[in-house]
């Protein structure tokens, strides 16, 4: 077996065995080969190619949607460039940051590829609608169009990036894992940003033409004149939202109370759990039961195995505990490497292997076997489930604490969302005890090392030395043969030397006798414990497993005097929860903050931030639809969906504002803002949805964990955009209503800026 070492990369360690294995093969004797039967890399070279593939789709799709609304390619040519410079630069970014290439890294670039062409997407619509309503030339409008749209863009990237500030603080494997995916998206925005700014304009100015084509006739005619009437119906609806404030933040305040009863429905989690194309089967029998017993197991379980057309390789251990780490002559470990993912069928996942496998393995007489998934996460425990340590906190004796336990596993057994709930602790381990009579050896003249020493080196192996022959190193052990330590008795026969160096049997200074007891006992942060570990049920998830398991431990164990400790995956998914919701928290502190800076207003932030919820909303009721957990990949996701909704609320009051400013009433400039701005929010917003559908339907090698984040910002996204657009306008008049009577500034302490009431006289709709 080779293990990595820690920061170790697992591709280049296996390229470079290999390439050294090729080098000895060379040397090898006549008719000896290698062969790796059991490779756990498979699974991440084939992930990496399936988010390439993704990637790719992701880049086709945004291509479309931008050139069904820009309707030339000249003018779809100019966002996708923004495409490659920010991902050679963000590739740049993370080398110099010592991140690699990997899952990670990659899910964040196809994110990426819908939000770096935001920016470009809005300076061009907006030179477009100049070109059009002002008739003015393409340098000129590029001009005019980036002065109007320079505010909202630095906003956006600042939004977006300080969204992420909190990440950088996190530690663990959570933080560890939040930090790649994290660093890609900065680095990617800021580089479109700077693009935007700079790039596109100067594009747009050469690449447009000064008579745009008119499009009324045809596919994109046909498309245009529905999309005016969208148009005209989404302003049209904004103005009512905007004639009944009360009702509708009466409905913004339902919506938010139904993110918060989603928020705290759905069940938490780690890591999904993937087809990895391996499992294991940990294999026991009867105690002491002796290692030609277990081979013979071992392999009526390998003949199962075989018997799958699914299953590739196979590697068994006779003698080795894999649960335990230990080595004990009554359990075996089988490794089995499975076939490519596309070489299986739909009945062939690696959840259906197990379970047809278990219904086997469950029928033994003689063993108790199961199969599980290894952990998503190699060294992060033993397996992919639930890792508990159950603590004897009172100090009892050995045996009371082995009934503990399996009152627990057994009540465990019966909670909703577990299954195969087992202990790797017994304390009825068959023994030969042997005592000796310390008395009889002093007299008779032999030392007590003498006696032990002669133990050791009959019944178990010695190490003496090694030597050197034919240039090969041997290892010299000393060891009774198996014939002579078959029974108890064959411990009376050893001799050991005493007074005059006469030779004296044990049986004369020894007695023996059976006894039953523990083979191993374990101790976790300085109590003995139990390790238990168990799995899922399929409408389970891994939180819901911990927590019922916690409470069947409150109300049934905790008063005997038992406790817990949580070890791999369930430690790190303990010790990472709650941290989301703190980042989160912390992530729209620091949004305000940024927005208050740019607006120069305490108030104005308050509009955009109120659109976060329906982004919130969406992503929640996403993953509550499909079944699935809030895990960490998921919670990536909604820090990103929180930064998109901001977008869409930024580019609304931003130009709200503007009109403000000039003197229109807060409603006209409300719903004119709206009417503007719908266009780019719904080209930006669709282009970054459809960029991430491929995530939603994935399948293949690493499909869950895409799942889990393109489930949560897909739906996220598309009700921060078809329900979100329709209140920002209302919040932006109640909150600037609220700021230029002074309500909000004189609570906040300040009564400058754009807060302040304007020179133009005001309107009915300004008070």
């Amino acid at each position: 077996l080779l293990y990595l070492r820690p920061g170790a990369n697992a591709l280049a360690v296996k390229a470079a065995v290999l390439h050294r294995l090729d080098e000895l093969a060379a040397s090898f004797p006549p008719g000896v080969s290698y062969k790796v039967p059991f490779d756990t890399t498979p699974f991440v070279t084939e992930s990496i190619k399936e988010v390439l593939t993704t990637l790719v789709e992701a880049l086709v799709l945004v291509t479309l949607v931008v050139f069904l609304f820009l309707q030339s390619w000249r003018a779809t040519l100019i966002p996708m460039l923004a495409v490659p410079v920010s991902v050679v630069g963000t590739f740049l970014g993370l080398l110099l940051l010592g991140f690699s290439i990997n899952v990670l890294t990659l899910f964040g670039l196809v994110l990426a590829i819908g939000i770096v062409v935001d920016d470009a997407i809005v300076v061009i619509e907006n030179v477009e609608r100049i070109m059009a309503t002002e008739g003015l030339p393409a340098k000129q409008a590029a001009d005019k169009a980036i002065r109007q749209v320079a505010g909202a863009l630095v906003a956006i990237v600042l939004v977006l990036c300080a969204v992420f500030v909190p990440i950088a603080f996190l530690g663990g494997v959570t933080g560890s894992m939040f930090k790649q995916f994290a660093a890609t998206i900065v680095i990617s925005v800021v580089l479109s940003g700077v693009v935007a700014l700079t790039l596109t304009p100067a594009l747009c100015a050469i690449l447009l033409k000064d008579v745009p084509d008119d499009k009324k006739s045809g596919f994109f005619g046909l498309f245009n004149r529905t999309f005016e009437r969208v148009t005209r119906g989404y302003t049209g609806s904004v103005d009512r939202v905007l004639g009944r404030p009360k009702a509708w933040l009466a409905a913004f305040a339902v919506l938010v109370g139904l993110a918060v009863v989603l928020w705290r429905h759905v069940p938490g989690g780690f890591i999904p759990t993937e087809d990895k194309g391996y499992f294991a089967v940990a294999i026991q029998l009867p105690d002491a039961a002796s290692l030609q017993r277990t081979q013979e197991v071992v392999k009526r379980v390998e003949g199962y195995l075989r018997a799958d057309p699914a299953v590739r390789n196979i590697v068994a251990l006779a003698g080795l505990d894999l649960l335990s780490r230990s080595n004990q002559t009554n359990g075996a470990t089988i490794f089995v490497n499975l076939r490519p993912w596309d070489e299986r069928g739909g009945d062939e996942t690696i959840d259906a292997i197990t379970k047809r496998l278990n219904g086997k393995l469950f029928g033994m007489h003689d063993a108790i076997g199961f199969a599980f998934n290894l952990p998503e996460i190699p060294g992060l425990g033993a397996t992919s489930g639930m890792e508990l340590n159950l603590q004897d906190r009172s100090g009892r004796n050995v045996r009371d604490f082995t009934k503990q336990v399996q009152a627990f596993t057994a009540a465990a057994n019966t909670l909703p969302a577990a299954q195969g709930v087992t202990a790797n602790f017994r304390a009825n381990v068959p023994q030969v005890y042997v005592e000796v009579d310390r008395t009889t050896a002093k007299a008779r003249g032999v030392k007590l090392g003498d006696v032990f020493g002669t133990l050791q080196s009959l019944l178990s192996t010695l190490y003496i030395n090694d030597f050197n022959l034919y240039g090969r190193t041997y290892r010299v052990q000393a060891e009774a043969q198996a014939r002579f330590r078959q029974t108890p008795e064959d411990i009376g026969r050893l001799y050991v030397r005493g007074t005059d160096d006469a030779m004296i049997p044990l049986s004369a200074l020894t007695r023996t006798e059976i006894r039953s007891g523990p083979t191993l006992i374990t101790r976790f942060n300085g109590f003995t414990s139990a390790l238990v570990t168990g799995t899922t049920k399929e409408s389970s998830s891994s939180g819901e497993l911990l927590d019922q398991v916690e409470g069947l431990i409150g109300r049934q164990f905790a008063s005997e005097g038992v406790g817990y400790a949580y070890s791999g995956q369930s430690y790190q998914e303990r010790a990472s929860s709650g941290q989301a919701g703190l980042i989160f928290v912390l992530g729209l502190i620091i949004v305000f903050l940024v927005l208050a800076a740019q607006y120069e207003s305490w108030a104005i932030p308050f509009a955009v931030l109120l659109g976060v919820p329906f982004g919130v909303l969406g992503a929640f009721l996403g993953i509550w639809l499909r079944g699935q957990a809030s895990d960490i990949y998921f919670q990536v996701g909604l820090i990103t969906v929180v930064a998109l909704a901001a977008k869409n609320a930024i580019l609304i009051v931003e130009f709200a504002n503007e009109l403000r400013q000039q003197g229109h009433s807060i409603r006209e400039a409300a719903t004119e803002a709206a009417r503007e701005r719908f266009r780019p929010i719904l080209m930006t917003s669709f282009a970054f949805i459809l960029g991430v559908l491929p995530l939603t339907i994935a399948s293949g090698a690493g499909a869950e964990s895409r799942h889990s984040l393109g489930t949560g910002v897909f739906a996220g996204m598309l009700v921060a955009t078809t329900v979100g657009i329709f209140f920002i306008p209302l919040f932006f008049r109640v909150i600037r209503g609220l700021s230029e009577r002074g309500i909000l500034t004189r609570r906040a302490g300040a009564a400058a800026g754009v807060g302040a009431p304007v020179p133009a006289p005001a309107s009915p709709e300004a008070k």
